[in-house]
């Protein structure tokens, strides 16, 4: 990899600490490169693509450039729609390989790059998220699919020390659930729809939905479903294995259609169903990404959505305003992510299990260790840089 790749910088000031390599206990550590022992060794474990899963033991570690830092990566959550893919089948994003995967997942800062800010220290616990640049949005930088990550300064995500268990929070990192749920402006009273409701994304979306006072409609497929996502708030529960018409069925529960519809599955056949549950004036939400990148599908005719006033939006990146504002939720017992922990090794597995629909809520998978002899500030809040 050349020098001018992003996370590949030469470095002419760096501030590391690492495991057993720690110089003083953490609370008392001078961000000096003559006062920290520097350590973080060459080469790490990764899960590379197009292959999803496919591990390299000798995987680059690569050394923070100006305004980054590196993170060790404790959890990461896995993500069914991958790299975003456009018409052509192609990503949309200008993707680096190899290329390492993972859309969100929580670390611990352990090394610093030039020009750091005095607010970002070594022994942060840090949200990675989705690998965009402060510089290019649309560059993809490696992800948490990895045991260190580098990360840029300017969309860092700073977690209260003492979140316990950090898996927690990685599911809501990504924060598209909670901002479909802002696009499809859900009022307290509205009726919503959420497909997909007892997936990684789906739970969520009900669970935002319900903050908002809406009254959700959770369609997923199977009675075992039922009663999660019930579990989660939602009023009703429309299972479409056994409902041939879902569409029908929603307009029977409320009247006159759903105030908003929010699509968290990349099928087609759900696509192509949703409009079709709408009222005068609904809005369709898009949030989930097909994993084959592309799919073609009737939506709804020009003359129903022009009829109707429809509004139909896609729910692209968020920002990391919107990450620090679901992280809020969950500090503030609003949104619960249900989250079943497993290792980093069966991510191939995990992947086999999202397609064929058996997970219900989200798997966030356990890569390395937490680093032991953390401080504690019970007081902390999510803050950004």
């Amino acid at each position: 990899m050349d020098s001018s790749t992003p996370g590949s910088t030469p470095q002419t000031e760096l501030v590391c600490i690492e495991q057993n390599e720690m110089a003083g206990p953490w609370n008392s550590m001078p961000p000096s490169t003559a006062d920290i022992v520097l350590k973080i060794y060459d080469e790490q474990v990764g899960a590379t693509v197009p292959e999803p899963g496919h591990g390299e033991d000798n995987y680059p570690i690569f050394k923070p450039g100006y305004h980054e830092v590196v993170a060790k990566v404790l959890y990461t959550g896995v993500c069914q729609s991958g790299t975003a893919a456009g018409a052509n089948g192609k990503p949309i994003m200008k993707v680096k390989l190899p290329h390492i995967e993972g859309r969100e997942g929580v670390g611990r800062i352990v090394a610093l790059g030039g020009g750091w800010r005095d607010d970002v220290t070594i022994g942060d616990l840090v949200g990675i998220r989705f690998g965009i640049s402060s510089i290019d949005h649309l560059y993809h930088k490696d992800g948490s699919f990895q045991e260190y990550v580098v990360l840029d300064c300017g969309y860092l995500c700073i977690l209260p020390r003492d979140t316990d268990p950090p898996a927690l929070v990685v599911p809501v990192l990504c924060a598209r659930e909670m901002q479909a749920v802002t696009n499809a402006n859900v009022k307290h009273g509205h009726w919503v729809v959420v497909v997909g409701a007892a997936g990684g994304l789906g739970h969520l979306a009900v669970q935002y939905a319900r903050v908002s006072g809406a009254r959700v409609i959770g369609i997923d497929g199977g009675p075992e479903k039922e009663r999660f996502v019930r579990s989660l708030g939602a009023s009703e529960y429309i299972d479409f294995k056994a409902v041939p018409n879902t569409a029908e069925k929603v307009h029977e529960v409320t009247k006159d259609g759903a105030d908003a519809v929010i699509v968290t599955s990349g099928s087609a056949e759900t696509l192509s169903q949703a409009a079709d549950m709408l009222r005068v004036g609904g809005r369709l939400c898009c949030v989930d990404v097909p994993p084959e990148g592309c799919i073609e599908t009737r939506i709804s005719t020009i003359s129903t959505m022009v009829a109707k006033g429809l509004h139909m939006v896609g729910t692209p990146v968020s920002s990391v305003w919107d990450c620090v504002e679901a992280v809020d939720h969950v500090w503030l017992g609003h949104v619960t992510p249900r989250v079943v922990i497993r290792d980093f090794k069966d991510l191939t597995a995990v992947y086999d299990e999202i397609e064929r629909g058996d997970i219900m809520g989200q798997v966030v998978l356990r890569v390395a260790k937490d680093i032991p002899g953390m401080p504690r500030f019970s007081s902390l809040k999510p803050t950004v840089n």
